[in-house]
Protein backbone atom coordinates (compact mmCIF):
# COMPACT_ATOMS: atom_id res chain seq x y z
CA UNK A 1 0.00 0.00 0.00
CA UNK A 2 1.76 3.23 -1.22
CA UNK A 3 0.20 5.92 1.03
CA UNK A 4 0.20 8.87 -1.56
CA UNK A 5 0.13 8.86 -5.21
CA UNK A 6 0.70 11.58 -7.91
CA UNK A 7 -2.24 11.79 -10.53
CA UNK A 8 -2.76 13.19 -13.53
CA UNK A 9 -5.88 14.12 -15.52
CA UNK A 10 -5.62 14.21 -18.97
CA UNK A 11 -9.43 15.27 -20.71
CA UNK A 12 -10.78 17.54 -17.57
CA UNK A 13 -12.75 19.41 -19.72
CA UNK A 14 -15.49 16.90 -20.17
CA UNK A 15 -18.29 16.62 -17.86
CA UNK A 16 -16.60 13.07 -16.22
CA UNK A 17 -13.37 14.82 -16.32
CA UNK A 18 -15.01 17.56 -14.35
CA UNK A 19 -16.32 15.29 -12.02
CA UNK A 20 -13.44 13.36 -11.69
CA UNK A 21 -11.26 16.55 -11.25
CA UNK A 22 -13.36 16.85 -8.01
CA UNK A 23 -13.16 13.77 -6.75
CA UNK A 24 -9.20 13.33 -6.90
CA UNK A 25 -8.96 16.89 -5.23
CA UNK A 26 -10.96 15.98 -2.32
CA UNK A 27 -9.85 12.64 -1.93
CA UNK A 28 -8.04 11.85 1.79
CA UNK A 29 -5.36 10.30 0.81
CA UNK A 30 -4.11 12.86 -2.19
CA UNK A 31 -4.26 15.98 0.29
CA UNK A 32 -1.25 18.06 -0.61
CA UNK A 33 -1.07 16.20 -3.89
CA UNK A 34 -3.52 17.64 -6.72
CA UNK A 35 -3.70 15.88 -10.14
CA UNK A 36 -1.61 17.13 -12.77
CA UNK A 37 -4.15 18.53 -15.60
CA UNK A 38 -3.02 18.49 -18.67
CA UNK A 39 -4.68 18.67 -22.54
CA UNK A 40 -4.76 21.05 -25.49
CA UNK A 41 -3.81 25.08 -24.86
CA UNK A 42 -3.95 27.65 -27.04
CA UNK A 43 -0.25 29.37 -27.74
CA UNK A 44 -1.99 32.63 -26.15
CA UNK A 45 -3.12 30.27 -22.82
CA UNK A 46 0.29 28.44 -22.84
CA UNK A 47 2.07 31.69 -22.03
CA UNK A 48 0.38 31.76 -19.07
CA UNK A 49 1.68 28.70 -18.15
CA UNK A 50 -2.12 26.90 -19.08
CA UNK A 51 -6.38 27.42 -18.38
CA UNK A 52 -7.01 28.23 -14.80
CA UNK A 53 -9.19 24.89 -13.84
CA UNK A 54 -11.88 27.67 -12.51
CA UNK A 55 -12.20 29.41 -15.79
CA UNK A 56 -12.94 25.25 -17.10
CA UNK A 57 -15.13 24.48 -14.50
CA UNK A 58 -16.05 27.41 -11.99
CA UNK A 59 -17.52 24.82 -9.59
CA UNK A 60 -14.28 23.92 -8.85
CA UNK A 61 -13.36 26.78 -7.49
CA UNK A 62 -13.21 26.56 -2.93
CA UNK A 63 -11.23 28.05 -0.45
CA UNK A 64 -7.75 25.61 -0.94
CA UNK A 65 -6.64 27.55 -4.32
CA UNK A 66 -8.49 24.28 -6.75
CA UNK A 67 -9.33 26.83 -8.90
CA UNK A 68 -5.96 28.14 -9.94
CA UNK A 69 -4.90 24.73 -10.82
CA UNK A 70 -4.04 24.83 -14.80
CA UNK A 71 -4.88 22.33 -17.56
CA UNK A 72 -1.33 22.46 -18.86
CA UNK A 73 0.08 21.53 -22.39
CA UNK A 74 -0.16 17.74 -22.54
CA UNK A 75 3.16 16.25 -23.27
CA UNK A 76 5.19 13.19 -21.47
CA UNK A 77 7.95 15.27 -20.43
CA UNK A 78 5.50 17.88 -18.34
CA UNK A 79 4.33 13.55 -16.75
CA UNK A 80 7.78 12.87 -16.15
CA UNK A 81 8.53 16.15 -14.56
CA UNK A 82 5.78 15.72 -12.22
CA UNK A 83 6.35 12.40 -11.61
CA UNK A 84 2.87 11.16 -12.43
CA UNK A 85 2.49 7.51 -11.72
CA UNK A 86 -1.39 7.03 -12.38
CA UNK A 87 -2.78 8.88 -15.70
CA UNK A 88 -6.51 9.31 -15.82
CA UNK A 89 -7.60 9.25 -19.67
CA UNK A 90 -10.82 11.07 -20.11
CA UNK A 91 -10.15 11.09 -23.60
CA UNK A 92 -12.10 10.00 -26.87
CA UNK A 93 -11.81 6.67 -28.09
CA UNK A 94 -9.23 7.28 -30.46
CA UNK A 95 -7.40 9.34 -28.66
CA UNK A 96 -6.60 6.70 -26.06
CA UNK A 97 -5.46 4.16 -28.41
CA UNK A 98 -2.92 6.67 -29.27
CA UNK A 99 -1.42 7.48 -26.05
CA UNK A 100 -1.64 4.20 -23.52
CA UNK A 101 0.78 2.03 -25.48
CA UNK A 102 3.37 4.97 -24.95
CA UNK A 103 2.12 5.41 -21.52
CA UNK A 104 2.32 2.01 -20.49
CA UNK A 105 6.45 2.32 -22.36
CA UNK A 106 7.10 4.65 -19.87
CA UNK A 107 5.97 2.88 -16.83
CA UNK A 108 2.54 4.83 -16.23
CA UNK A 109 -0.52 3.03 -14.71
CA UNK A 110 -3.84 4.14 -16.52
CA UNK A 111 -7.33 4.20 -15.96
CA UNK A 112 -9.03 4.93 -18.99
CA UNK A 113 -12.44 5.98 -19.28
CA UNK A 114 -12.84 5.66 -23.13
CA UNK A 115 -13.62 2.67 -24.56
CA UNK A 116 -10.72 2.33 -26.37
CA UNK A 117 -9.15 -0.96 -24.63
CA UNK A 118 -12.49 -2.48 -23.23
CA UNK A 119 -13.20 -5.33 -25.39
CA UNK A 120 -11.46 -8.44 -25.59
CA UNK A 121 -13.25 -9.68 -28.58
CA UNK A 122 -12.29 -8.12 -32.10
CA UNK A 123 -15.86 -8.82 -33.44
CA UNK A 124 -17.20 -6.66 -30.09
CA UNK A 125 -14.45 -4.09 -31.23
CA UNK A 126 -15.67 -3.68 -34.44
CA UNK A 127 -18.59 -1.26 -33.95
CA UNK A 128 -15.37 0.93 -33.05
CA UNK A 129 -13.77 0.97 -36.02
CA UNK A 130 -10.12 1.20 -34.63
CA UNK A 131 -7.62 1.63 -37.51
CA UNK A 132 -4.83 -0.30 -35.23
CA UNK A 133 -6.94 -2.92 -34.28
CA UNK A 134 -5.20 -6.20 -35.07
CA UNK A 135 -1.86 -4.98 -35.45
CA UNK A 136 0.75 -6.32 -32.82
CA UNK A 137 1.27 -3.46 -30.33
CA UNK A 138 -2.91 -2.91 -30.24
CA UNK A 139 -2.87 -6.65 -29.39
CA UNK A 140 -0.03 -6.61 -27.05
CA UNK A 141 -1.62 -3.73 -25.22
CA UNK A 142 -5.27 -5.29 -25.34
CA UNK A 143 -3.31 -8.07 -23.44
CA UNK A 144 -2.75 -6.10 -20.91
CA UNK A 145 -6.22 -4.50 -20.21
CA UNK A 146 -8.39 -5.46 -17.16
CA UNK A 147 -12.14 -4.26 -17.49
CA UNK A 148 -12.35 -1.61 -14.77
CA UNK A 149 -15.24 -3.12 -12.83
CA UNK A 150 -14.06 -3.97 -9.12
CA UNK A 151 -17.36 -6.13 -8.26
CA UNK A 152 -16.48 -8.50 -10.93
CA UNK A 153 -12.42 -8.01 -11.05
CA UNK A 154 -10.87 -6.60 -8.04
CA UNK A 155 -8.49 -9.26 -7.49
CA UNK A 156 -6.78 -8.17 -11.46
CA UNK A 157 -7.35 -4.97 -10.98
CA UNK A 158 -4.72 -4.54 -8.14
CA UNK A 159 -2.06 -5.81 -10.01
CA UNK A 160 -3.39 -3.80 -13.49
CA UNK A 161 -1.20 -1.49 -15.69
CA UNK A 162 -3.76 -0.74 -18.03
CA UNK A 163 -7.55 -0.75 -16.29
CA UNK A 164 -10.15 -0.29 -19.16
CA UNK A 165 -12.90 1.79 -16.80
CA UNK A 166 -16.53 -0.09 -18.21
CA UNK A 167 -19.73 2.19 -19.78
CA UNK A 168 -22.12 3.71 -17.71
CA UNK A 169 -25.08 1.50 -19.83
CA UNK A 170 -22.84 -1.54 -19.39
CA UNK A 171 -22.22 -0.87 -15.48
CA UNK A 172 -25.86 -0.68 -15.19
CA UNK A 173 -26.92 -3.58 -16.85
CA UNK A 174 -23.53 -5.98 -15.70
CA UNK A 175 -23.81 -5.21 -11.72
CA UNK A 176 -27.81 -6.57 -11.62
CA UNK A 177 -27.53 -9.25 -14.35
CA UNK A 178 -23.81 -11.07 -13.60
CA UNK A 179 -24.99 -12.89 -9.98
CA UNK A 180 -28.05 -14.29 -11.46
CA UNK A 181 -26.56 -15.84 -14.39
CA UNK A 182 -23.37 -16.52 -12.79
CA UNK A 183 -25.68 -18.62 -10.51
CA UNK A 184 -26.95 -20.13 -13.01
CA UNK A 185 -30.38 -19.10 -12.29
CA UNK A 186 -31.86 -17.31 -15.72
CA UNK A 187 -33.49 -19.15 -18.07
CA UNK A 188 -31.21 -17.95 -21.12
CA UNK A 189 -33.39 -19.93 -24.04
CA UNK A 190 -35.85 -17.10 -23.18
CA UNK A 191 -33.60 -14.37 -23.42
CA UNK A 192 -32.92 -11.17 -21.18
CA UNK A 193 -34.38 -7.50 -22.39
CA UNK A 194 -32.63 -4.98 -21.04
CA UNK A 195 -34.26 -1.13 -21.51
CA UNK A 196 -32.07 1.40 -19.93
CA UNK A 197 -32.31 5.17 -20.10
CA UNK A 198 -29.79 7.89 -19.54
CA UNK A 199 -29.88 11.34 -19.20
CA UNK A 200 -28.26 13.92 -21.79
CA UNK A 201 -24.75 14.13 -20.47
CA UNK A 202 -24.00 10.24 -21.32
CA UNK A 203 -23.77 11.79 -24.59
CA UNK A 204 -20.91 13.82 -23.81
CA UNK A 205 -20.50 18.10 -23.47
CA UNK A 206 -20.47 18.64 -27.24
CA UNK A 207 -24.04 19.08 -28.16
CA UNK A 208 -25.13 17.43 -31.32
CA UNK A 209 -28.73 17.51 -32.87
CA UNK A 210 -30.27 15.44 -30.94
CA UNK A 211 -28.99 16.54 -27.59
CA UNK A 212 -29.58 20.13 -27.75
CA UNK A 213 -32.26 21.20 -25.50
CA UNK A 214 -35.06 21.63 -28.01
CA UNK A 215 -34.89 17.98 -28.93
CA UNK A 216 -34.30 16.67 -25.74
CA UNK A 217 -36.87 18.35 -23.48
CA UNK A 218 -40.17 17.27 -23.39
CA UNK A 219 -39.34 14.02 -24.82
CA UNK A 220 -38.19 10.62 -24.84
CA UNK A 221 -36.05 8.33 -28.01
CA UNK A 222 -35.15 5.02 -27.81
CA UNK A 223 -31.42 4.83 -30.09
CA UNK A 224 -28.74 2.65 -30.93
CA UNK A 225 -30.98 -0.86 -31.36
CA UNK A 226 -28.88 -3.62 -31.60
CA UNK A 227 -25.95 -1.17 -32.39
CA UNK A 228 -24.99 0.21 -29.59
CA UNK A 229 -21.31 0.26 -28.17
CA UNK A 230 -21.68 -1.32 -25.33
CA UNK A 231 -23.49 -4.23 -26.12
CA UNK A 232 -19.74 -6.11 -26.14
CA UNK A 233 -19.48 -5.67 -23.34
CA UNK A 234 -22.57 -6.72 -22.09
CA UNK A 235 -22.13 -10.21 -23.53
CA UNK A 236 -17.93 -10.36 -22.59
CA UNK A 237 -18.77 -9.67 -19.25
CA UNK A 238 -21.92 -11.07 -18.00
CA UNK A 239 -21.08 -14.46 -20.38
CA UNK A 240 -24.20 -14.27 -22.88
CA UNK A 241 -24.33 -14.64 -26.45
CA UNK A 242 -25.94 -11.53 -28.69
CA UNK A 243 -28.98 -13.79 -29.34
CA UNK A 244 -29.87 -14.23 -25.60
CA UNK A 245 -29.86 -10.45 -24.63
CA UNK A 246 -31.15 -7.22 -26.32
CA UNK A 247 -30.36 -4.24 -24.71
CA UNK A 248 -31.96 -1.05 -26.04
CA UNK A 249 -31.19 2.43 -24.88
CA UNK A 250 -33.24 5.08 -24.29
CA UNK A 251 -32.50 9.02 -23.93
CA UNK A 252 -34.29 10.98 -20.65
CA UNK A 253 -34.87 14.86 -20.81
CA UNK A 254 -32.72 15.24 -17.73
CA UNK A 255 -29.52 16.10 -17.19
CA UNK A 256 -27.60 13.06 -15.32
CA UNK A 257 -29.00 9.56 -13.96
CA UNK A 258 -29.33 6.07 -15.50
CA UNK A 259 -32.50 3.61 -14.93
CA UNK A 260 -32.26 -0.19 -16.24
CA UNK A 261 -35.22 -1.97 -16.28
CA UNK A 262 -34.34 -5.53 -17.01
CA UNK A 263 -36.63 -8.21 -17.71
CA UNK A 264 -36.14 -11.93 -17.83
CA UNK A 265 -37.10 -15.49 -17.10
CA UNK A 266 -35.56 -17.79 -14.19
CA UNK A 267 -35.01 -21.90 -14.68
CA UNK A 268 -36.78 -22.85 -11.74
CA UNK A 269 -39.34 -21.00 -9.21
CA UNK A 270 -37.44 -18.52 -7.27
CA UNK A 271 -38.31 -16.83 -3.70
CA UNK A 272 -37.57 -13.48 -2.92
CA UNK A 273 -35.33 -15.03 -0.43
CA UNK A 274 -33.08 -16.75 -2.77
CA UNK A 275 -32.74 -14.14 -5.34
CA UNK A 276 -31.45 -11.54 -2.50
CA UNK A 277 -29.27 -14.34 -0.94
CA UNK A 278 -27.39 -14.83 -4.84
CA UNK A 279 -27.27 -10.62 -4.39
CA UNK A 280 -25.84 -10.52 -1.41
CA UNK A 281 -22.84 -13.13 -1.53
CA UNK A 282 -22.24 -11.40 -4.60
CA UNK A 283 -21.31 -8.19 -3.65
CA UNK A 284 -20.27 -8.78 -0.34
CA UNK A 285 -16.92 -6.36 0.15
CA UNK A 286 -18.43 -4.50 -2.88
CA UNK A 287 -19.51 -1.34 -0.84
CA UNK A 288 -20.73 0.92 -3.79
CA UNK A 289 -23.83 -1.45 -4.62
CA UNK A 290 -26.62 -0.76 -2.58
CA UNK A 291 -29.69 -3.80 -2.92
CA UNK A 292 -33.25 -2.60 -2.08
CA UNK A 293 -34.53 -4.99 -0.32
CA UNK A 294 -38.02 -3.68 -0.38
CA UNK A 295 -39.31 -1.77 -3.35
CA UNK A 296 -37.63 -0.59 -6.25
CA UNK A 297 -34.72 2.05 -6.71
CA UNK A 298 -35.05 5.94 -8.56
CA UNK A 299 -32.33 7.65 -10.61
CA UNK A 300 -33.46 10.56 -7.60
CA UNK A 301 -32.07 8.81 -5.21
CA UNK A 302 -28.22 7.57 -7.28
CA UNK A 303 -27.75 10.45 -9.05
CA UNK A 304 -24.62 12.60 -7.62
CA UNK A 305 -23.28 9.21 -5.39
CA UNK A 306 -21.02 6.87 -6.55
CA UNK A 307 -23.18 4.13 -5.47
CA UNK A 308 -25.26 1.65 -8.22
CA UNK A 309 -28.91 0.82 -6.82
CA UNK A 310 -30.08 -2.57 -7.41
CA UNK A 311 -33.57 -3.89 -6.56
CA UNK A 312 -36.17 -6.42 -7.97
CA UNK A 313 -39.79 -7.81 -8.34
CA UNK A 314 -40.94 -11.86 -8.64
CA UNK A 315 -44.19 -11.97 -10.34
CA UNK A 316 -46.68 -14.72 -8.17
CA UNK A 317 -44.83 -18.17 -9.81
CA UNK A 318 -41.53 -16.86 -9.35
CA UNK A 319 -40.33 -17.60 -12.59
CA UNK A 320 -40.58 -14.07 -13.97
CA UNK A 321 -38.64 -10.72 -12.84
CA UNK A 322 -38.41 -6.94 -13.20
CA UNK A 323 -35.08 -5.86 -12.30
CA UNK A 324 -34.16 -2.02 -11.51
CA UNK A 325 -31.00 -0.74 -11.76
CA UNK A 326 -30.30 3.11 -10.75
CA UNK A 327 -27.15 4.99 -10.87
CA UNK A 328 -25.39 8.35 -12.17
CA UNK A 329 -23.53 7.94 -15.67
CA UNK A 330 -21.20 10.66 -14.78
CA UNK A 331 -19.99 8.81 -11.58
CA UNK A 332 -20.71 5.43 -11.11
CA UNK A 333 -21.10 5.03 -14.56
CA UNK A 334 -17.74 6.82 -14.72
CA UNK A 335 -15.51 8.69 -12.65
CA UNK A 336 -15.98 7.64 -9.22
CA UNK A 337 -15.72 4.04 -10.83
CA UNK A 338 -12.38 5.21 -12.04
CA UNK A 339 -11.60 6.74 -9.05
CA UNK A 340 -12.47 3.13 -7.28
CA UNK A 341 -10.44 1.80 -9.48
CA UNK A 342 -7.33 3.42 -8.18
CA UNK A 343 -8.50 3.24 -4.79
CA UNK A 344 -8.56 -0.70 -5.50
CA UNK A 345 -4.73 -0.23 -7.03
CA UNK A 346 -3.05 1.39 -4.29
CA UNK A 347 -4.73 -0.92 -1.57
CA UNK A 348 -6.60 1.97 -0.35
CA UNK A 349 -10.11 1.10 1.08
CA UNK A 350 -12.55 1.14 -2.02
CA UNK A 351 -15.06 3.18 -1.23
CA UNK A 352 -12.28 5.66 0.19
CA UNK A 353 -13.18 9.57 -1.15
CA UNK A 354 -16.52 8.39 -2.72
CA UNK A 355 -19.44 7.72 0.10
Amino acid sequence: MKEKVQTAVVGVTGYAGAELARLLLHHPRLKGKPPVFAGRVDEKDAARGGVPLGEIHPELVDSTGSGDLKQELFSWELLKERGVEILFLATPHEQSREWVPDALERGLRVIDLSGAWRLTEAANRAVYGFADDGTELATATQAQAVYGMPELHREQIRDARLVANPGCYATSVILPLKPLVAAGLVDLEHGIVADAKSGVSGAGKAPTAKTHFMYAADNLSAYGAFTHRHTGELLEQIGVNACEIIFTPHLLPIPRGILATIYLRFKGAQTRASVLQVYRKFFAGSPLVRLHENGLPQIQHSVRTSYADIGFQLDASGRRAVIVSCLDNLLKGASSQAVQNMNVMQGWPESEGLE
